[in-house]
This record gives C-alpha cells, structure tokens and sequence, in this order.
C-alpha cells in the first residue's frame, strides 16, 4: 500500500496550500464502536502508554473512550509525532522551498513518457493541476496525490486521532510535546535519492484504484485492535525498498525508542500516540525497545 499513512497528519495541511486541492465532501457514516491497541511502558516511578492512531478518518467512528481515555485522562503529557504550526501559510513556504527542484529540471521530465501520461491523468482525476507541481520534486506530488483522493472519499484529517487528541490535551491543561519537527518530517521525504522519490510516485500512481478498499480495510484492522495485520498492510510496500523503509520507519522507530528509554528516568505518565505502523510488524517501536533492553505490555479490556 503506497499511503505512508505515518505522514498524512504532519503534511496534509501544508499540501491543501498548493495546486487548488479538492475539498472534502460531507461524509455519511454510521457511528461504529472501535477498540484501537494500547501498549504500556512502565518503572517504579514513570508509565509511558503507546497508541497507534490513524491520521484521517470519517466522522462516526468512536474510539476514545474505554482504556485509551482512561489512559490519556490519568496522563500528564501529550506527545505525538509532530506538532502542527499554527500558521498555515509558513508551513505550505516551507513545504515549497523544501520540495523545490534545485537542478530546474521539470517533474514530468523526469518521467518516462508512460509513466508521465498516467501521472498527469491522475492528477486531472483529481482536479489537481499538474503544471503547478512541474517545478517541484516527485515526492511532493507523490504525498498529494495519496491525500486528495482520501478527501474526496470523505476522509477528513480534522477527525484524525491526532487531532482529537491534542484538543482534548490542550481543554484540560496537559503538556504537548513533540518527537519530531515538520522540518525533519519533510526532510525525511525531501532527502530520499532522487530514483526513489520516482518510484514512490509512480507507485502511488498505480495504486490510486485500490486506495479506498485499502485504506477502509486499514482503518477496519486499527478499529478491531489487529496491529499485526494493520501494520503488514500499510508497511507492505517497504519491504521492496528497505533504504525508504530505512528512512522512514525502522529508522524513526529506533530514534523514539531510545526517547522512550530516556523518558523512563523521570517520573510521570505520558500518553505518546503515533502512526499505528510504528507500533507493529517487524522493526516496530517495541522492537526497538526490545533490544534496548526494555519491556512492552499490550494493554486488555
């Protein structure tokens, strides 16, 4: 599945600045009960609780409430992946400088010719002009292009757990931290060789027609708490290219890890929610920790 779904929260707003992106149509849902995985990292004096979130959702699913909001509300801190900028705007600049082609070269000139014929009708598909994008580097429209179909489908990152999450910190006086920049989390794509870059996009591409079966049985593992087949999922086209999955997984999770490990030596209870990718499958976050020499719970009902 060429989603990288870890990244939707911390780009989508910035990517809504460039290229006239479709808005989201109101989406119908029937409420659904959801049972997302809860993982506890404890000593004597510190608890630190792991929860995989999706980062867009469609209104109607409950799922904070239960042991994920009896864990969040006995916490002292929030932290998540990223903490998104207030202002829109320096964010999308950023985003444009970051993603700027240096050499000039154009994006469609860095593309076979049938690989540029089905990326530009892709992006007609889904009224995003490809011309806008022509002095940008792939990976750019690689990320626009896995978001805007999700928007139209009635996907909304407004009803994502990040979201949630950090409003209800915020309502009730918790501490919001961070693991990540925005920077870093562009430059994690921005720096990737430009041969993958290509690929990313050209496989995002060729998956647009599966996306919504994927993603809706993605979002039907992370209700019913199977971070095994979740993560299998989401992490799947990774394994092709274990350089990418080196940047942006195995790599990441080992850097939070030893933060976790860290965290341990002061006392608290902090709620730590991040990509539900990073929290399953091989070279997971409780792998990581694992060889670090510290233990995971999965939390029960």
């Amino acid at each position: 599945m060429k989603l990288f779904p870890s990244l939707f929260r911390a780009l989508s707003a910035a990517l809504l600045l460039i290229g006239g992106a479709a808005q989201a149509r109101p989406a119908q849902s029937n409420h659904a009960t959801a049972s997302p995985a809860l993982w506890q990292v404890k000593d004597a004096d510190t608890t630190i609780w792991l929860f995989g979130t999706v980062h867009v959702m469609k209104p109607g699913i409950d799922w904070f409430d239960g042991r994920v909001k009896q864990a969040f509300d006995g916490s002292d801190e929030l932290v998540l992946e990223i903490i998104e900028p207030d202002d829109q705007q320096a964010l999308g600049a950023t985003l444009a400088h970051m993603a700027l082609a240096k050499d000039g070269v154009k994006l469609s000139d860095r593309l076979t010719p049938e690989a540029r014929g089905k990326y530009r009708a892709a992006m007609e598909a889904n009224t995003l002009p490809w011309q806008t994008f022509e002095p940008f580097n792939p990976w750019l429209a690689g990320i626009r292009l896995s978001v805007a179909p999700l928007e139209r489908l009635g996907f909304q990152s407004d009803q994502g757990a990040e979201k949630v999450l950090r409003s209800a910190a915020e309502a009730s006086g918790k501490k919001v931290g961070a693991l990540e920049t925005v920077e870093q989390q562009l430059g994690f794509f921005a720096g990737l060789p430009m041969d993958q870059q290509i690929r990313f996009l050209t496989d995002t591409v060729d998956e647009l027609p599966h996306m919504e079966s994927e993603f809706n049985s993605l979002l039907r593992y992370w209700q019913a708490g199977k971070p095994d087949r979740l993560a299998s999922m989401m992490n799947e086209s990774l394994e092709e290219t274990p350089e990418m999955a080196q940047v942006l997984l195995t790599g990441r999770n080992a850097n939070w890890a030893k933060w976790i490990k860290a965290r341990l030596d002061r006392p608290g209870t902090v709620f730590v929610a991040v990509g539900a990718g990073h929290l399953a499958g091989k070279g997971s976050v409780q792998d990581q920790l694992k060889a670090l020499g510290v233990s995971t719970r999965r939390v029960k009902e």
